[in-house]
């Protein structure tokens, strides 16, 4: 089998794999591009000039100021939080499309309160509309992913899930290079610092026109007993007849998934709280927690938050020299996220990807800290504008910068968001992604509030200490994660059942196609009910 080969649980007809569901991803994925700018363009703007003299930063003493950028900063994550856990609540009584709406209303308002800032008012506009502009990124940052991974065919659901990442690095790689723009062309004014902070209004905008031409999720269609809009939906995403097989049996799973659980747990608001006695699910909410525990110790979101800070350890000095440098860096995460989107994902799977990426990043980090330790960070000559030449120890530290952002984007970036939207049946799948989101943004808070006291008080340090999680992520991994590559979103209960984790995908494949009557995966005959439901029987 070639490593192109998509990795299918039973035959699909090709018109499965076509336009509209790559459509609907890409419309409700514009929700993270609104994301990825807002993580990448606040640690510039508050770095340029025009903003820092308007807001009198000179007045401040030096631990002032950094509390003063962290409050900045987090108050947004501290908002995500809390707008992830709302999201649960709106998509059990409202579904995926009209929270999507609702979040990103909210987050234009908090966008438009933060354009009535200036130097008189003082940031409190800023800071209360980046409150606000968060609770709706988080929710938006909830639902984004799940309604992609419930549209999605199996065999291409990283793939689809994974344009959200994409649509992630599209915002921040414009949120990188939007300040270094301004920076270049424009004299330092108010209207400087306003155009990154309008800009987020953009891909908000075009959210909420694109979304009302994207039907709702047809599984919490199913969920709701709207069963004829259910069916006609998934057929229009499917591109098949009501009568194909292929439809007829992805009907019967869903059913069987719902009745399972109903069974079980029972529908309702609060019955999927009950389901966490479980342990079972408890251990996947856990793996869904420590994945985002992993991603933010990596080192991304002190990076993506405090850019200059970090270039300004490594050595590089002078405002428009680190916003180049850090452009740079938005534009090998976009591109290496296109690999990971179009090869990698659906073909390595997330496992091997995630070690991978580990391993290499934490070496990148060893050799960053150690160079910082060895040479510090004056180790490089300033010009007359102010601007940094490196030592050649420098060069390397800056190049094992780059291939550490090589490692971790086709890695951690977006893999920890799409083992989220697939690995909870249909009852907890709203749950499960409202406790990763809201982990998520949890430890992006952390990162957000102390990484300028971190760099302060640790220096070379704080590489190491994002080295060393990402050694112990591997076995994390290696251990407790299983492949989810190729499996239907009805059989994941399967899935986890099967030991040990790091084979549980070959041997749920195997068992797969053999209920299937499918020994090579090319057979037509049709899968059962029973098999999701774990009796492995065949009728």
């Amino acid at each position: 089998m070639s490593i192109l080969t998509l990795k299918e649980d039973r035959p699909t007809p090709k018109a499965v794999y076509n336009w509209r569901v790559y459509m609907c991803a890409a419309v409700a994925s514009f929700a993270a591009c609104v994301i990825g700018y807002d993580s990448a363009f606040i640690g510039t703007t508050l770095a340029l000039p025009s903003f820092t003299e308007e807001f009198r930063f000179a007045d401040y003493s030096e631990d002032g100021l950094a509390l003063l950028k962290q409050n900045i900063v987090s108050v947004y994550q501290a908002g995500a939080f809390f707008g992830s856990l709302a999201a649960y609540a709106t998509s059990h009584f409202w579904g995926r499309k009209l929270s999507l709406v609702g979040f990103t209303v909210i987050f234009c308002i908090g966008a438009g309160i933060m354009l009535g800032a200036n130097g008189d008012r003082g940031l409190g506009l800023i800071i209360g509309g980046r409150v606000l502009a968060g609770f709706g990124i988080g929710g938006c940052s909830n639902m984004t992913p799940i309604y992609i991974s419930e549209l999605s065919p199996p065999a291409v659901r990283g793939r689809l899930v994974g344009i959200y990442e994409l649509g992630w690095q599209i915002g921040g790689l414009v949120g990188f290079w939007i300040n270094y723009g301004v920076d270049s062309t424009m004299e330092p004014s108010r209207t400087q610092w306003l155009i990154p902070f309008g800009v987020q209004l953009i891909p908000a905008g075009i959210l909420l026109i694109g979304v009302c031409f994207i039907p709702e999720s047809p599984r919490w269609l199913f969920s709701k007993g709207r069963r004829d809009k259910a069916v006609k939906v998934l057929c229009w995403m499917r591109n098949l007849e009501p009568t194909d097989v292929y439809i007829i049996e992805e009907i019967s799973f869903i059913d069987a998934d719902l009745e399972k659980f109903r069974r079980e747990v029972g529908a309702g608001f609060w019955k999927p709280f009950v389901s966490l006695k479980d342990r079972k699910i408890q251990q996947r909410f856990l793996i869904g927690a420590l994945l985002f525990v992993f991603q933010n110790g990596s080192g991304i979101n002190a990076i993506n938050y405090y850019s200059p800070t970090v270039f300004r350890s490594i050595g590089i000095t002078g405002t428009n020299t680190s916003f180049l440098t850090t452009g740079i860096f938005g534009v090998v995460k976009t591109v290496l996220t296109f690999v990971w989107l179009l090869v990698l994902i659906d073909h390595m799977g997330r496992r091997l990807l995630l070690m991978i990426g580990a391993i290499g990043g934490s070496l990148c980090m060893w050799f960053i800290g150690a160079y910082i330790k060895i040479a510090g960070a004056g180790n490089q000559t300033t010009d007359a504008n102010g601007d940094s030449s490196l030592s050649s120890g420098g060069i390397a530290a800056i190049f094992m910068f780059y291939l550490w952002t090589a490692f971790y984007t086709p890695s951690w970036n977006g893999t920890p968001w799409v083992l989220n939207s697939e690995m909870f049946d249909q009852n907890t799948r709203s749950l499960g992604q409202a406790n990763a989101a809201a982990n998520n943004w949890f430890w992006n808070f952390i990162i957000a509030r102390f990484t300028v006291n971190m760099f302060n008080a640790w220096g070379y340090g704080v590489y190491f200490f994002f080295a060393s999680m990402m050694i112990i992520s591997i076995v994390f991994v290696f251990f407790f994660v299983p492949e989810t590559k190729g499996i239907p979103l009805e059989a994941m209960d399967r899935l986890f059942d099967a030991k040990p984790r790091w084979n549980a995908n070959k041997i749920l494949m195997d068992e797969l196609h053999r209920e299937n009557g499918d020994e090579d995966g090319h057979d037509d005959a049709k899968l059962t009910q029973d098999h999701f439901e774990g009796n492995g029987k065949q009728v």
